[in-house]
């Protein structure tokens, strides 16, 4: 049986048309509603962006989504974990600040917001998985205690997972600082010296103090908590992740960690993928460049693997911007983010379809 996609695209000649109002028809099309009842306590996890990033996703899009959850009389809140990494985004306070200062302000969205694993990413909960490689997952306890819960993804490259999309937004997102670093435990970055220019990023961005740098940087990998920070900030790409195992456990533990962040809210759970602006990178990182594709649209389903499938394959069919970071692989059926970062992000599915968390089969229905 097909998981159901539903789509809409971002053509508009007419008000009826525009992303807001394209917005609410999908919600209800998709049949949103029924993972709502009222009096829940509704998490709407979003990514709310690096400092210095304008490529997130937009606030007024949360909006609609924050609306039409009140519609059906459950109470939402925007939410979101801290950073592994140092940041803008560390702890809950500067979180929060960086938050309303990229548009998440209540009047904007309509919400509070709660960073669900507290203020030091101490509020956790470990949820008993029973996985290859994780039998517990660190899980945000807001998120865990949360009643329902709707996922809002920009779907963008990801230097470590080739891709970001609906499954790293649960997997990263709502897992707390010690979850991230467990996810992230098999990574050590190396330093390519002929690349590196000694500018010292690397050192002011690492949480642990892991690199000095003094001719060129070096990582002291028994400090190093395989964050991948270094590796996103180096201007030069200087730095590349060196795996202490097959980079598949990484991808597998995410798939894992998603599991976990879902597996007590069976049938309570939503997901839109909004596919525009596809930077190489992801939120994280305090600039973006130039999309690789132009905007497709928005997708909205109840399995996470479809969703991501989907939104993939759209990518893939879509024609790449030669003027962006994608430097081959532009036209139609070319796998667009292993061109950019010779991962194949795709395992990432696979996995998460043999342990029972979506299905790779979906079938695509254009909303109007």
């Amino acid at each position: 049986m097909k998981s159901k996609v539903y789509f809409i695209d971002f053509k508009a000649d007419k008000e009826q048309d525009n992303i807001h109002n394209k917005l609410k028809r999908l919600f209800d099309k998709a049949g949103i509603k029924k993972i709502l009842s009222k009096q829940d306590i509704t998490a709407i996890k979003v990514h709310f962006g690096e400092k210095g990033r304008h490529a997130y996703l937009h606030p007024t899009f949360a909006r609609q989504i924050v609306d039409k959850v009140k519609e059906y009389g459950a109470s939402p809140f925007l939410t979101d974990t801290n950073t592994l990494y140092t940041g803008s985004r560390t702890n809950s306070v500067i979180h929060i600040k960086t938050a309303i200062e990229n548009g998440f302000a209540y009047p904007v969205v309509n919400a509070p917001i709660i960073i669900a694993d507290g203020l030091y990413s101490k509020n956790s909960i470990d949820v008993e998985i029973k996985q290859k490689n994780c039998k517990t997952a660190k899980i945000a306890g807001d998120i865990y205690n949360a009643n329902s819960m709707v996922v809002l993804s920009h779907v963008k490259g990801h230097g470590m997972a080739g891709f970001g999309g609906t499954i790293k937004n649960l997997a990263m997102g709502c897992a707390s600082a010690s979850g991230k670093q467990i996810q992230h435990s098999d990574a050590k970055p190396s330093v390519s010296k002929d690349k590196c220019i000694s500018c010292g990023i690397c050192s002011r961005n690492c949480p642990v103090d892991a690199i000095d740098v003094e001719d060129k940087a070096n990582i002291e990998h028994d400090i190093c908590i395989g964050c991948g920070e270094c590796t996103t900030v180096c201007p030069t790409r200087a730095i590349e992740v060196k795996w202490e195992t097959d980079s598949n456990v990484f991808l597998e533990k995410m798939a894992e960690y998603a599991y976990g962040a879902v597996k007590n809210k069976k049938e309570k759970v939503a997901y839109f993928n909004f596919i525009m602006n596809v930077t190489p990178l992801c939120d994280c990182v305090p600039w973006n460049d130039v999309p690789i594709v132009n905007d497709i649209g928005v997708l909205a389903s109840f399995d996470p693997v479809a969703i991501d499938k989907a939104s993939i394959d759209l990518i893939d069919k879509a024609v790449g911007n030669k003027d962006s970071k994608l430097s081959h692989n532009h036209t139609n059926g070319d796998d667009k983010f292993k061109s950019i970062h010779n991962i194949d992000g795709k395992k990432i599915l696979n996995y998460c379809q043999q342990i029972g968390l979506g299905s790779l089969n979906y079938e695509l229905i254009k909303v109007k």
